[in-house]
């Protein structure tokens, strides 16, 4: 039976399938075996799956295919509760949806949503929300020729003409260029392929700059300028970086709009370079050249900068310099270092400066006078929060616009009044049905890992819980790139904790959470602490009788999938299932195949496996190498065949190994979208499906325990 008469057979047979039993007798797919030696360092692995990277070849999509045709067969008697999942949730959504307006040179800006659409319609009103309103993009129409698409940035030219956008019609993160004529609504498209993302206008209203990619790496190489008013335009490269360690290449305009700013990016480095807005043939000119493990942000203001650095300070300060004495020499403190406090991030008025700083792992909003120098934080009584600057896009103005959140709290958009600290909610996310704040309780516990650190973890449930050991309980976690999983509203997560579930995210080492400290203490050579404190949240939450192994599940998305992958080889008893979203799981291939986007850009994260010491590092946790005979737990494995973060191949061959040496009997299941990237589908509807999916795999598994 060939791949492609097997695949459609699967499905045919899932349509029929209603019961377990029957569920029970379908076999799995099982692709075939080309050894493939790969040698460094004196050691040999054989990968008898790597002839699943070409993704040109036939046999490769018909051995996908077929897998996601098994997982509708081993999944069809769930689809009942699929649909209904799907139908909640949607439900939870006001189908007219719109976004808090904010004012940015005399027009307020808005995105808005219409009943049964799947994409963003993004608006502006002139100078009040009584005005008619603007239509600059309805994505719904973009959208129609295309599976998938997504516009990546936009622009609007000072003179409120015109505006500048890029699409990604595949999900891989190339972007095409496109300019719109807000007078007459006539779209250019400018054919430039290759884009990046950012696009950005000058001054002169004529000249836009954007990021573009190398078209094998996809890694953000080059700045180029733009003037679309010329007869058969041409970009031209202003800004090339060379060094293939600096992943992410951006270009913006500051706040004030005198500056355009190019900022390249490595994991432990940047650089920033700039020139005037309004001389927009001038050359950029570097503010403070790179220097190893040296980041810096910098925001104009009155003829100097604020620059929010690292520089001799783990967890950064805050310091100042003149527009023309920018080198590092020149800088001068004005917020010292603290080591138990992480500043993020600088919001820049007239009047105020507004710190965004992490404490114990929750952010707190910190308010300064400029002349005075009086100030104050903001409150947020919650136990555990989220709280962050929103967008301010206004220098003259005394208010303050910030997000809020926690796990039982929608996310709201605050305006706070600086000088009066009045607080005015402006929206909150409006959750239709019956959903009550009041019903559920959330908690900051912390558990104690193997080597005494305290690793916080926050959870929710609904009121009237029993700590009995009989609940369900999804742990999710990230924990790398110093990225902080920080406690936020999940209107989605309310299916699965309004039928039992606890929902707790572990705030594991190689985030930021509690600091610079922390993300580094997860890294490199001390990757495994991530791993660990997984490990021992776990346990922790079992211990207080939260739930038990057979009703404890784990989810990951990315390198939170490597953690997936990782723990389920360490500790598969301890779970009764899991779920690996677009998972990095073959560690050690994927950092040694240069060609493969982001491999040099992340040897600061995870090691450069040409050295011996990190080969072996990796080897000794790389979830594919470290596949052995066990049991491992039920595993639900998604995919994207256009991940350009992950690729499509790293998931696929890590189930078919798991396949090959798992002596249980669970479900490992693979579901590869074959029309998207690393984010999945890009509509709002579609991504509800793939939740459902997901959704309905836990809660079958929950009630059927080992």
């Amino acid at each position: 039976m060939n791949r492609l008469f097997l695949a459609l057979f699967l499905v045919f047979f899932a349509a029929g399938c209603s019961q377990p039993s029957k569920e029970q007798e379908i076999t799995a797919p099982e692709a075939k075996k080309i050894e493939k030696e790969l040698t460094i360092h004196g050691d040999t692995r054989i990968d008898p799956y790597y002839w699943l990277n070409e993704r040109d070849n036939p046999e490769v999509i018909a051995y996908l295919e077929e897998e996601n045709a098994y997982l509708e067969a081993r999944m069809a008697h769930t689809q009942n509760l699929q649909n209904e999942l799907f139908n909640e949730m949607k439900g939870r959504i006001p189908q007219d949806d719109m976004s808090a307006p904010y004012y940015s040179n005399g027009f307020f800006y808005y995105t808005r949503y219409e009943e049964g659409k799947e994409y963003p319609i993004y608006c502006r009103r002139k100078e009040s929300m009584d005005a008619p309103e603007e239509v600059m993009l309805d994505v719904n129409q973009l959208a129609e020729p295309y599976p998938y698409y997504r516009v990546g940035s936009f622009d609007v030219s000072l003179d409120n003409r015109w505006l500048a956008f890029s699409v990604d019609t595949v999900g891989r993160r190339q972007f095409t260029l496109k300019v719109k004529d807000l007078a007459t609504d006539e779209i250019t498209a400018t054919g430039i392929p290759y884009a990046g993302g950012d696009v950005v206008w000058a001054a002169d209203n004529e000249t836009l700059f954007f990021t573009s990619i190398d078209s094998v790496t996809l890694r953000y190489d080059r700045i180029n300028r733009f003037n679309f008013t010329e007869e058969n335009p041409e970009p031209e490269s202003v800004y090339f970086e060379e060094d293939e360690t600096f992943y992410y290449i951006g270009v913006s305009r500051s706040k004030d709009d005198r500056f355009l700013m190019i900022n390249a990016n490595s994991t432990l480095s940047n650089e920033i370079w700039t020139m005037r807005a309004d001389d927009p043939m001038g050359e950029f000119e570097v503010f403070q050249p790179r220097q190893r493990d040296l980041r810096y942000s910098i925001w104009p203001y009155n003829g100097k900068f604020f620059v929010l650095t690292n520089l001799d300070a783990k967890n950064f300060r805050l310091m100042q310099t003149p527009e023309n004495a920018t080198r590092k020499q020149n800088w001068q403190e004005l917020i010292a270092h603290r080591p138990d406090v992480l500043l993020e991030n600088l919001e820049v008025f007239d009047e105020y400066l507004v710190l965004q700083e992490r404490e114990m792992g929750l952010r707190q909003l910190r308010i300064i006078h400029q002349v005075t120098e009086e100030e104050h934080y903001l409150d947020f009584p919650e136990e555990a929060y989220t709280a962050s600057i929103g967008v301010n896009p206004e220098m003259s103005v005394n208010t303050l616009r910030y997000n809020y959140t926690s796990l039982t709290t929608p996310s709201s958009v605050y305006e706070y009044h600086m000088g009066t600290r009045e607080v005015e909610l402006i929206r909150q996310q409006e959750v239709l049905g019956d959903f009550d704040p009041e019903d559920y309780e959330t908690r900051r516990l912390f558990a104690s890992a193997r080597d005494g650190v305290e690793v916080p973890i926050t959870l929710v449930y609904r009121k009237g819980l029993e700590k009995d050991g009989n609940n369900p309980l999804l742990l999710y976690a990230y924990g790398s790139y110093g990225s902080s999983m920080d406690p936020r509203f999940n209107v989605n997560a309310l299916s699965l904790i309004d039928r039992g579930f606890v929902y707790a995210i572990a705030h594991v080492r190689g985030g930021q959470d509690l600091g610079r400290q922390w993300y580094e203490d997860g890294k490199l050579l001390n990757k495994k602490n991530t791993f660990y404190d997984f490990i021992d949240c776990a346990l922790y939450l079992v211990e207080e009788n939260y739930t038990r192994p057979e009703k404890l599940f784990a989810e990951g998305v990315s390198a939170g999938g490597l953690l997936i992958g990782s723990v389920a080889n360490m500790r598969p008893d301890l779970f009764h299932g899991m779920i690996a979203r677009v998972p990095f799981v073959d560690v050690v291939t994927t950092m040694l195949d240069e060609s493969i986007p982001l491999t040099t850009a992340e040897y600061d994260e995870w090691g450069n496996p040409n050295k011996e010491e990190y080969y072996h590092y990796m080897l000794s946790y790389s979830p594919y190498d470290n596949i052995e005979e066990q049991d491992y737990p039920n595993l639900l494995v998604t995919s994207g065949l256009y991940d350009s973060q992950v690729q499509y191949w790293e998931p696929t061959k890590w189930v078919a190994k798991l396949r090959t040496h798992n002596t249980g009997d669970s479900k490992i299941l693979l579901t590869t979208n074959m029309q998207a990237g690393h984010g999945g589908a890009s509509g709002r509807f579609q991504r509800l499906r793939e939740v459902a999916l997901q959704h309905a795999f836990l809660l079958d598994l929950a009630n059927n325990p080992k």
